[in-house]
């Protein structure tokens, strides 16, 4: 396995009582999430940005990883920091957002869900049969998908590539989830970039229709998918703070 990239290690900050563990997207890494960590951890949160299996070393290294991989180590990463603390918020950008809407469905002790650009809209099968032919046809890796930011002074560390086994993995699974959503009944923060390069903004609305829970929703009029290093993180780390202490006042 190769080294972690600088700036892409995992981040944890020890606080309490309650903590909020924060999902990074797929071929990213913590990098895209430690400002807003970091924002969550100053205001008295403990909060854990754990680093999903195959990410933040080598596209090499994502070749074999898949849904079961990364849900698996979000899942533990949940346990472990709920073990530790009275309540975990979650939340996560692009394929983060969609692992936190997963753990949302099948953690109902969740007190709410921190959603920045999810993935949660059914992939079109068109899109998945292109995917499965180009692996057909011999092709591993395709363009990146990584740094979609309005900011031309900021950059995200992610791959150079996109590898495409992995991401049929993840298409594949995102029909499951959305049956799945219809369970997610905790208060949930939806914040979307109309100017979304990667995830369309349209998954936001596909998921907000169908929780049970209430949803206060937010539009990054400023900044492309990656919100969270984009001319909206302040925002975004406002809104998340005062949400994640309403949610776990009660």
């Amino acid at each position: 396995m190769a080294d972690i990239i600088p700036g892409a290690e995992p981040f944890s900050g020890e606080g309490g009582p309650h903590g909020v563990l924060l999902c990074h997207g797929f071929t990213g890494n913590p990098h895209s999430m430690k400002p807003l960590g970091r924002a969550l951890h100053g205001a008295g949160f403990a909060v854990e940005v754990p680093l999903w299996p195959g990410h933040g070393t080598s596209v090499e290294d994502m070749m074999e990883t898949t849904w079961d991989d990364w849900s698996s180590a979000a899942e533990a990463a949940y346990q472990e920091l709920a073990g530790r603390c009275e309540k975990v918020v979650v939340g996560g950008l692009s394929m983060g957002g969609t692992l936190a809407a997963w753990l949302g469905a099948n953690h109902p002790e969740i007190p709410g869900l921190i959603l920045i650009n999810p993935a949660t809209e059914p992939f079109p099968p068109e899109g998945v049969e292109m995917i499965k032919a180009m692996i057909d046809a011999g092709e591993e890796v395709t363009e990146a998908i990584g740094s979609d930011i309005a900011d031309p002074d900021a950059k995200e560390i992610a791959y150079s590539g996109t590898p495409l086994r992995p991401l049929l993995s993840l298409v594949s699974q995102q029909e499951e989830l959305a049956e799945a959503v219809s369970r997610i009944s905790c208060p949930i923060l939806l914040m979307t970039s109309p100017n979304d390069h990667v995830v369309a903004p349209s998954a936001s609305d596909y998921l907000a229709a169908r929780v049970s829970g209430p949803v206060e929703r937010v539009t990054l009029e400023r900044s492309y998918h990656v919100a969270t290093l984009d001319y909206d993180k302040d925002l975004i780390e406002e809104r998340a703070i005062e949400f994640a202490r309403k949610v776990t006042a009660s």
